[in-house]
């Protein structure tokens, strides 16, 4: 068989609107107990509706990767998976950034002045095309080639996908991008060409082709 073809918008709004049945569907059940769920038995909930779902096919097959993934931690991990939390942080992230996927270029410049300002080393100003190494005695730092930050990015918008990479807390990067409605790839240290780094791709239009990188908190 075939596998799907991956449009990285349907597949956004495909993994928005999962995560979005999903904490109805809990929420909906929970009116009919008498008592509140403990985190326990929420999570036996979301991982039997997500096999359940899996098994009739109810959401797309974007999304199929992600709730074996997921079942498999809940069945695993119990209560510890924290699928409901999982789910809200997709909802709040995701619906945030699909909201208005406009002036990337202007949110990654506000992300650089976040991380700069919190003590954080940054370079856009040198060009990475091979393996570098990056004297920074423990501090944190980020690197974005000069030539990607000055020329994929026109009057505050991205129009081609550029790379940060990074050395420092992956939380701190995650509420950062998460502040400015930015959705990074989870961090690939195999891809990186800064040792010690990750690198962490951003795309035009927030149309990422897979699970962003999550922030911890977002209310």
């Amino acid at each position: 068989m075939i596998p799907p073809v991956k449009n990285p918008q349907d597949y956004n709004q495909a993994l928005l609107d999962m995560a979005s049945q999903s904490l109805a569907e809990l929420a909906r059940t929970a009116e009919q107990k008498a008592g509140k769920r403990t985190p326990a038995q929420e999570s036996h909930f979301l991982c039997t509706w997500m096999a359940d779902s899996l098994k009739e096919k109810r959401f797309s097959r974007l999304v199929m990767e992600d709730l074996k993934a997921w079942i498999q931690q809940g069945r695993t991990l119990g209560a510890g998976a924290d699928l409901k939390g999982l789910l809200e942080r997709i909802v709040s992230q995701y619906g945030r950034a699909l909201q208005d996927p406009a002036q990337l270029g202007t949110r990654l410049a506000a992300l650089v002045c976040e991380l700069e300002e919190a003590g954080w080393l940054v370079f856009t100003d040198a060009e990475v095309s091979a393996k570098l190494r990056l004297l920074s005695q423990g501090q944190s730092s980020l690197v974005i080639s000069a030539s990607e930050y000055q020329g994929h990015i026109a009057e505050g918008e991205l129009l081609k996908p550029l790379v940060l990479y990074v050395r420092g807390d992956e939380k701190q990067l995650a509420q950062a991008a998460f502040a400015q409605g930015l959705l990074l790839s989870q961090g690939d240290k195999k891809a990186t060409l800064v040792k010690h780094h990750k690198a962490y791709r951003l795309v035009p239009a927030n149309a990422q082709p897979a699970l962003a990188l999550l922030a911890e908190v977002v209310a």
